[in-house]
């Protein structure tokens, strides 16, 4: 029902704190503090990547179920108090766990990345540390 919301909003807080990080970056003061920075929006980047078009998809697959409506309320499950509960519950769920999926997933990603570039770059640790 409206599933995709919860993706959205942690895509949105993480686009946010990406641009504050590299607002920051931009205007650091050592270069070292600015590569870890630019770092961690790269990285932060393939995590929004991942989350938006989750999020875009899941809205796509609920707009062509007729779940989400071009008109007020947009989610059709706000029409009434019972699916309104299925609704939250739905969210608090399914939503929650995908969103959560999505994140463990990019973390084990940024791990497996991470352990390789150390072991073909030695050099490269003390960059990322």
């Amino acid at each position: 029902m409206a599933c995709f919301i919860v993706p959205t909003v942690e895509a949105i807080a993480v686009t946010a704190a990406k641009k504050q990080i590299e607002r920051k970056a931009k205007s650091g003061s050592s270069p070292e503090s600015t590569q870890r920075s630019m770092n961690l929006v790269r990285k932060l980047t393939w995590l929004t990547n991942l989350l938006w078009g989750g999020a875009l998809l899941l809205a796509f697959e609920h707009l062509w179920h007729g779940e989400v409506v071009p008109y007020f309320p947009f989610l059709t499950a706000l029409t009434e108090r019972s699916t309104t509960q299925e609704m939250l519950f739905e969210m608090g769920t399914v939503g929650v766990g995908m969103a959560v999926l999505v994140t463990v997933v990019w973390g084990v990603g940024i791990v497996l990345i991470s352990a390789n570039e150390r072991r073909n770059h030695p050099s490269a640790e003390k960059i990322e540390a």
